[in-house]
């Protein structure tokens, strides 16, 4: 990948300066290379009123890392998509982005700022208003860049003055204004609503900014630790970004006061994208309140993947699954639609004897894997996989209660239920007359027990397999670097998963397009982990193939 191409994130940036020609504003543009910014810097240009930022950095180091991965076919794919976005944004205007913007163009904050309230009204709201902060890291290529603009025929400039500051509105034949300023010759701001550059000007003289809100300015000095960060974003009050965006809505309902002080419980949130040497990885940390972990956070240690077998195509782990289901239908009661829904299976359940809240979940309180596997034999010939669900509990006898009930049910349903051994394990099966095995179940040791879907899938996971996930390499590079203290994680092989489609769909459902960039892939990886007390941290890998070449 080209250093042009890589970096598609400019000729965004690009296409709003352009437009702007803000930098045109400049008369003084001497003293050579200024300082790189951090996301502290921009973010004291900030009006402390922003409700999100985001921070992009021109990172060489993360797109030559990123050039390490990938097929031939996915970079050559990736490099025209990006070849005709240049050409759609930037050509026309007669920008090069290697030769006009790359050499002045530092990291970028953007910033998401309250409707104005003034003209707010409960039938039309407002939008939001945006204010972009650019850093110039070169002030001769800028001047360059800004002489290359005022040639520019179809664009029309007005200055106006803003406590002494030049405000350029810029307004091309085909577009709305834009409005721009520099500050102090290191910045450029460029706001859609002129209301976003007046704010930004406040800030830059004194005005409380971003960088000294409460909640922002400890998650803009800490970051988030990433190799090769590309991108980085800020929400200091998550529950009332929240809240505000519903309101904003025309359509959106009024927020339920149990429902505000549940989102309330998330605090702040900061998230970013990275590259390192297992490929793209996004981690997002919330200061959360601490009652909300404890009540919802069970740690997992993950030792049921360990009889899971090398031919699993998908896997999710856990701990808790009732405790989750205690919370999820308590707070399920502020949601009357969802609410309604849950009523009306516990209805459905009664019918059988079953309680949805006791008989199917109260037992499951221990670890648990779910899996998807590979296998083409017997009732999963024709879709190539089953899966498994293996749970640890410490109520026996209540599980043993739930699947005889639902085996009772089974029956009745003229599905024949009978008993086999496999190896040493005695399984439970329903079998279709003619087809093989629907379902079966079993106990792995006194505190484990399985479902399986599929016969294959009760053999395999019955009678230890000899190639085992966990020695898998593709699992490996997905799931090694996450935390080792998890709440539990998700696991998806993309070679496996691409090989089950295209034998499951029609030809051509999946694009070559779209095959070359999936060939590229290894895997998927998500975890849920709780550092300490108050944080919650989610953390997914793209686990990418090394460069072929």
């Amino acid at each position: 990948m080209s250093a042009k191409k890589s970096n598609l994130l400019f000729p965004l940036l690009a296409t709003a300066v352009v437009v702007a020609s803000g930098v045109g504003a400049y008369v003084y543009f001497r003293g050579g290379v200024g300082d790189s910014t951090t996301p502290l810097a921009s973010a004291k240009i900030i009006p402390d009123e922003a409700l999100i930022a985001s921070f992009i950095s021109p990172n060489s180091q993360a797109w030559e890392q990123l050039q390490k991965f990938g097929t031939s076919e996915a970079r050559n794919l990736v490099n025209q998509g990006l070849q005709d976005f240049d050409n759609q944004t930037l050509a026309k205007s007669n920008i090069d982005y290697e030769k006009d913007l790359k050499p002045w163009v530092g990291g970028v904050m953007i910033a998401v700022l309250p409707p104005n309230s003034t003209k707010q009204t409960q039938t039309t709201p407002e939008s939001f208003n945006v204010l972009m902060v650019v850093k110039i890291k070169d002030k001769v290529s800028a001047l360059n860049f800004a002489n290359k603009l005022k040639a520019r025929q179809n664009v029309k400039n007005t200055e106006t003055d803003y406590k002494g500051q030049k405000i350029t509105e810029s307004i091309d034949l085909q577009s709305n204004p834009v409005y721009s300023s520099v500050l102090n010759n290191e910045y450029v701001v460029v706001a859609p609503e002129k209301i976003g550059v007046q704010k930004a000007i406040d800030t830059f003289k004194g005005e409380p900014s971003f960088a000294t809100k409460e909640g922002a300015n400890s998650l803009l000095a800490k970051g988030i630790d990433l190799s090769n960060p590309i991108a980085q974003i800020y929400l200091p009050d998550y529950g009332t970004v929240v809240e505000q965006l519903i309101a904003s809505s025309p359509n959106a309902s009024q927020i339920p006061p149990e429902t505000l002080a549940q989102l309330k419980q998330i605090k702040s949130v900061i998230a970013g994208i990275g590259v390192d040497n297992d490929g793209l990885r996004l981690k997002a940390l919330a200061d959360v309140d601490e009652q909300l972990i404890k009540n919802q956070y069970q740690a997992s240690s993950g030792k049921l993947v360990e009889i899971l077998p090398a031919e699993t195509i998908a896997l999710i782990t856990g701990a808790g699954i009732g405790k989750s289901w205690t919370a999820f239908s308590k707070q399920a009661k502020n949601i009357p639609q969802v609410s309604l829904g849950l009523d009306l299976a516990r209805v459905q359940l009664q019918n059988y004897n079953l309680d949805l809240d006791k008989d199917v979940f109260g037992w499951m309180d221990g670890e648990f894997a779910f899996a998807a596997i590979a296998s083409k034999q017997g009732l999963l010939a024709p879709i190539g996989f089953g899966g498994a669900l293996v749970i640890d509990t410490t109520n026996r006898p209540a599980a043993e209660a739930t699947l005889s009930k639902l085996d009772g049910i089974a029956k009745s349903s003229f599905v024949g239920v009978a008993p086999r051994n496999i190896g040493a394990t005695a399984v439970t099966e329903w079998q279709i007359p003619g087809q093989g095995a629907l379902l079966g179940h079993g106990w792995l040791d006194k505190d484990t027990v399985f479902i399986a879907f599929g016969g294959p899938i009760a053999d395999i996971v019955a009678t230890k397999p000899s190639q085992l996930l966990t020695n898998s390499d593709t699992f490996k590079a997905a799931i090694s670097s996450l935390p080792k203290s998890n709440a539990g994680y998700f696991y998806l092989d993309m070679d496996k998963t691409v090989a089950l489609i295209n034998a499951n769909a029609q030809p051509g459902t999946i694009p070559p397009e779209t095959q070359a960039i999936l060939a590229s892939i290894r895997g998927v990886s998500m975890s849920n982990s709780s550092p300490n007390a108050s944080t919650s941290q989610f953390e997914m890998l793209l686990a990418l193939k090394p460069s072929s070449k």
